[in-house]
């Protein structure tokens, strides 16, 4: 069974449209058109085009390809701010908010045209947010799901809880956990294919493959294919083997 995962994008329209024709050459290789492309959130902040990068992914979508959604923590920050200014979300450290400079907000805003918001009362922006982010947008970030599950793979934004069967899995956990779960070397049931902390490159530590490489910090968008717990990366030069580090 084939599964096709793309790490954290962050406003990088250009990178995720070279990740989908990476795809796009490993499938004219396998014939293979159905098998589908997992997106692992983390779709928006901090790059220069988050605006563009949901309306190529819903114009994908809408066109028929196979493609999915799941939701990383800064597109529920994002989804957050525009319900309500003041939610800090549970993940989010106490003395930060979505539009710390840190975190990308302020970028994301700036590609649906709302002025930088440094200097003007927060109600001022959200309303402008409001009214310049499209509704299907909106709509689009609330659909994003939590995990995905597939043959021998889970696929997740940042993790599991170590010991807690999938359905028991906080949503909280699902966005935002490192640790115990980057440290813990049990085997899952399942390859957990997820993104959120970012490395210099993808990594499969054999009960788990972390593919986001920092485009949120000038890095690249990576795409994988997956076969069973066998995973390879892709680029302009086709398929790289990813091997397991060693035993879990």
């Amino acid at each position: 069974m084939r599964s096709y995962a793309i790490g954290d994008v962050h406003g990088q329209l250009e990178r995720l449209r070279a990740a989908h024709d990476w795809i796009a050459a490993d499938r004219a290789a396998c014939g293979d058109a159905a098998s589908p492309v997992i997106h692992l959130g983390d779709l928006v902040d901090r790059g220069p085009d988050s605006c563009g990068i949901i309306a190529y992914l819903m114009a994908g979508r809408d066109a028929g390809a196979p493609w999915i959604f799941l939701q990383g923590n800064h597109d529920r920050m994002f989804a957050g701010f525009l319900n309500d200014p003041f939610r800090q979300d549970p993940g989010l450290r106490s003395e930060l908010s979505w539009l710390h400079p840190a975190l990308g907000g302020i970028a994301t805003l700036a590609s649906y045209g709302v002025a930088l918001p440094a200097d003007r009362p927060l109600a001022l922006v959200h309303s402008e947010a409001v009214a310049q982010v499209p509704g299907a947008h909106r709509a689009f970030l609330a659909a994003m799901a939590p995990f995905h599950r597939r043959g021998e793979a889970l696929f997740v934004h940042a993790g599991i809880r170590p010991g807690i069967a999938l359905a028991d899995q906080s949503p909280d956990d699902l966005c935002w956990i490192r640790e115990p779960f980057l440290s813990d070397t049990s085997d899952h049931g399942f390859l957990v294919v997820h993104g959120h902390t970012a490395i210099p490159e993808a990594m499969h530590y054999g009960n788990r493959l972390n593919i986001d490489t920092r485009a949120g910090y000038g890095g690249p968008v990576t795409p994988v294919v997956i076969e069973g717990r066998q995973a390879w990366r892709l680029g302009p030069g086709g398929r790289s083997p990813l091997p397991p580090m060693g035993p879990v």
